[in-house]
């Protein structure tokens, strides 16, 4: 596998007026990109295999429950980064489904770029090529517990 000892799961998406952008920054990254699994949402993941010449697992759009899909599996451990150029500038009607993405990549610790520069980071962070796996918080129901106050 060229130097890369651990496989990641990538997730893949971009807002309408950032998927060029997306394209562009995953065909630089190619050689690096194909050594890992990749997710994508909809018309972004059919984009993404057939410029790329790369194996792609497409949930469904955004708008209609893609993102929710890539987090749920965020959640379950399944997606160990995700790389989202969301459009800060442009109204999205599924906004309340990308704060949430956004937000549950954050509370299960998954390194999350929004932008080219820190994709490019991420992408080229000697961590990748390593056996490096984020911390996943405890956030098992036991963890939340509060203790019994004291009898003395």
């Amino acid at each position: 596998m060229d130097g890369i000892s651990t496989q990641h799961h990538i997730a893949l998406v971009a807002h309408d007026n950032k998927k060029v952008e997306l394209l562009r920054w995953a065909e630089y990254n190619r050689g690096t990109l194909s050594q890992h699994t990749l997710y994508a949402t909809g018309t972004t993941g059919t984009m993404l295999e057939y410029e790329l010449g790369l194996p792609v697992h497409r949930f469904l759009s955004g708008p209609v429950g893609g993102d929710q899909q890539i987090g749920a599996r965020i959640a379950e451990g399944g997606i160990s980064m995700l790389i989202f150029f969301w459009d800060p500038l442009e109204p999205q009607p599924h906004d309340p489904d990308v704060k949430a993405l956004l937000r549950i990549a954050t509370v299960w610790n998954v390194p999350m770029a929004c932008n080219v520069a820190t994709a490019d980071m991420i992408i080229s962070s000697p961590l990748l090529a390593s056996d490096y796996e984020n911390a996943r918080p405890d956030l098992s129901p036991r963890a939340w517990e509060v203790p019994p106050a004291s009898t003395t």
